[in-house]
């Protein structure tokens, strides 16, 4: 029924201009839409990213929202961190760390998170 519809990640946040700054001048998303000082919905590729203040923000530990880099993403990576992210360490089967990138046999993927500790990640895809 829905496979055929398109998909919006939603990203709970504490501060909506604290989470601007970031996802617009760090993270270089475009904004194209808000709701007062509710939701602010960014433009990600051909996708949509609604970014909203809540009470919960920053209680998922799990990734929220992947980015699909392709073969740039130690650049994309190195540009980030230019850019002040800090990228997250995890101990993961079959994966080895070089650098902040994660490496498998098939994929490579770094984590990082957003200032209200939201999970984010490139992935080479």
């Amino acid at each position: 029924m829905l496979g055929d519809k398109e998909a919006v990640a939603n990203v709970a946040v504490k501060n909506l201009d604290t989470a601007r700054r970031f996802y617009q001048d760090v993270l270089g998303l475009t904004p194209v839409d808000q709701e007062g000082e509710d939701l602010i919905v960014f433009r990600s590729g051909r996708t949509m990213l609604n970014v909203y203040r809540s009470q919960y923000a920053g209680t998922n530990q799990a990734t929220a929202v992947t980015w699909t880099v392709g073969k740039d993403i130690e650049s994309v990576v190195a540009a980030l961190k230019e850019r002040g992210v800090r990228f997250e360490h995890y101990d993961m089967p079959g994966l080895r760390l070089e650098g902040d990138v994660h490496v498998g046999s098939d994929m490579k993927v770094a984590w990082f998170k957003d200032p209200d500790g939201n999970i984010l990640n490139v992935v080479t895809g």
